[in-house]
């Protein structure tokens, strides 16, 4: 509008211009606040040009008429059909030329009658230049608006890529997968901290930056011989997903070579490669195979309990009868048949209570009692061996749930087996120790210890060091200590002594006992 203002010409004090060209499209796309600031503009500049009356007749026919009418558009013009945004334009137009006709008849019948040929024709033809002027600047602005609405969506597109492509980054970082993205001809243009791990061995100490921009072959020998170079071969050939196990180094990995096509025209635009390590996967099902096995052989050891016990009781009364009757010398034969039925009947209620998952009673109790009231069958058992017992009781252990018998079989458990693990003059140190997150009962014995590589099967059940040993003592030891919502774990050094930690997590220890008392 200021452009149009020093723009502006006078034919005997007659302005022509086309300032009402940028007030009436201006106030058409820019909405109510350009509308005023417009308007404001446009009768400052009148009353600064302004020389006769005729301006009078142009402000007032422009205040009644072309600012309402645009005001009335100027919310939803750019929604407008194409056809119609052209028709309100016009429309304008010509109502804006009537108002410029009605001061023009002021201007020249009042007060300038004098007027040439010449003067008229310019005049009209300068008017009559607001129909061209009006369409052209309509069609610039809805260029510029086109222009500006393509560049919003490619910055909203932009920035949604980006973000998408932020995310995938992300993922494909965090996943426990290892990936490499090649282009068609097998340059690496992606590769994950997980792939130059599970490379290590392959890539060397090259760093990512090192391996982005070079060919996949660096990372290989022999296409025929390493797995990785087959698969990605064979993916940037077309095949659209090819998977392979290998096992090396005692691990086994899943790797799979997939073919990326361009989603339009469907060219092979490159490939990746998605490592997995499944030792770990593989191990657990292992671990859920053997413990079904074990549960079954539990189930079934359940169900003939009675039948398996009922004889063997009848075999030891009878055997109990006859070693009664037996001549002196023969007694000793009948003793030692009764213990090895006795044995049997120990490992049967063993075996037992580790197949059961049954739900125990547990009630608030210090474990310094428990100890306590076990403590002369320890230093029975000690004593016997020649070998002693220590102490070393914590003086601020809370009460925790606890089923008395099992905590008491556990206690057993531990402190024979160090006691068989050591000879005479033996020390067994049981202590206690009070945490912040749980509370913990160490069995401490000074005796052999336990290779390392025997250490990790120590809770498996049958598996034993002993040469008249079930192997079910710890697994029952760790089954008790999983229905009480705690661990167990084993520490050991050959010729220093084993250590057995027992620890009690004491939040859980106290939402229970929370919910217990809720409960009654």
């Amino acid at each position: 509008m200021l452009l149009g203002i020093a723009a502006c010409v006078e034919v005997k004090g007659f302005g022509l211009d086309y300032l009402y060209a940028q007030l009436m499209l201006g106030s058409l796309y820019g909405g109510g606040w350009v509308t005023l600031a417009l308007t404001i503009v446009y009768l400052a500049a009148e009353q600064l040009m302004m020389e006769g009356s005729w301006g009078w007749i142009e402000i007032t026919g422009t205040l009644l008429f072309i600012i309402p009418i645009v005001s009335l558009y100027n919310h939803r013009f750019v929604q407008l059909k194409q056809r119609t945004k052209y028709a309100v334009v016009l429309g304008l137009t010509g109502l804006l030329l009537l108002i410029r006709f009605c001061a023009f008849i002021n201007y020249s019948y009042v007060s300038h009658p004098g007027l040439s040929m010449a003067d008229y024709a310019w005049m009209l033809a300068h008017e009559l230049g607001y129909f061209v002027i009006m369409p052209l600047g309509l069609a610039c602005s809805e260029h510029f608006v086109r222009h500006q609405n393509v560049n919003r969506r490619l910055h909203h597109i932009s920035d949604s890529f980006r973000i998408e492509v932020q995310k995938l980054q992300q993922f494909i970082e965090e996943t426990p997968l290892g990936v490499i993205f090649v282009d068609a001809s097998g340059t690496i243009t992606h590769i994950n901290e997980m792939a130059i791990h599970l490379l290590r061995d392959k890539v060397g100490a090259k760093q990512r930056h090192e391996l982005i921009g070079q060919p996949f072959t660096i990372m290989y020998d022999h296409i025929e011989k390493d797995v990785l170079g087959r698969l990605l071969y064979q993916a940037l050939n077309g095949h659209k997903m090819t998977t392979e196990y290998v096992q090396e180094m005692g691990k086994i990995y899943v790797n799979t070579g997939v073919c990326v096509r361009d989603i339009q025209n469907g060219e092979i635009i490159g490939a990746a490669i998605i490592a997995h390590d499944m030792t770990e996967l593989s191990r657990l099902r292992d671990e859920i195979g053997r413990m079904e096995r074990l549960s079954l052989v539990g189930q079934m050891a359940a169900s003939i309990t009675h039948e398996i016990r009922n004889p063997m009781a009848v075999i030891r009364g009878f055997v109990q009868l006859m070693r009664e009757r037996s001549p002196d010398h023969q007694k000793e034969y009948y003793r030692i048949v009764m213990d090895e039925l006795d044995r049997a009947n120990s490992i049967i209620s063993d075996f037992l209570s580790l197949a059961q998952n049954r739900v125990i009673e547990k009630d608030s109790q210090s474990l310094h009692d428990i100890i306590n009231e076990i403590l002369p069958l320890l230093w029975a058992d000690a004593n016997m061996r020649g070998q002693s017992l220590e102490l070393k009781l914590a003086e601020d252990v809370p009460k925790l749930l606890l089923n008395e018998k099992e905590m008491k079989q556990l206690i057993l458990n531990l402190a024979r087996n160090g006691m068989e693990a050591m000879d005479q003059h033996g020390v067994l140190a049981l202590e206690t120790y009070t945490y912040e997150q749980f509370v913990e009962l160490r069995v401490i014995d000074n005796g052999s210890g336990i290779p390392q590589e025997k250490l990790e099967h120590m809770f498996e059940p049958f598996y034993t060091t002993k040469s008249h040993g079930t192997g079910l003592g710890l697994p029952l030891c760790l089954s008790i200590m999983e229905r009480h919502g705690g661990v167990i774990q084993v520490e050991s050094q050959e010729g220093v002594g084993t250590t057995f930690y027992v620890r009690f997590d004491r939040n859980r220890n106290a939402l229970e006992a929370a919910a217990a008392l809720s409960r009654s």
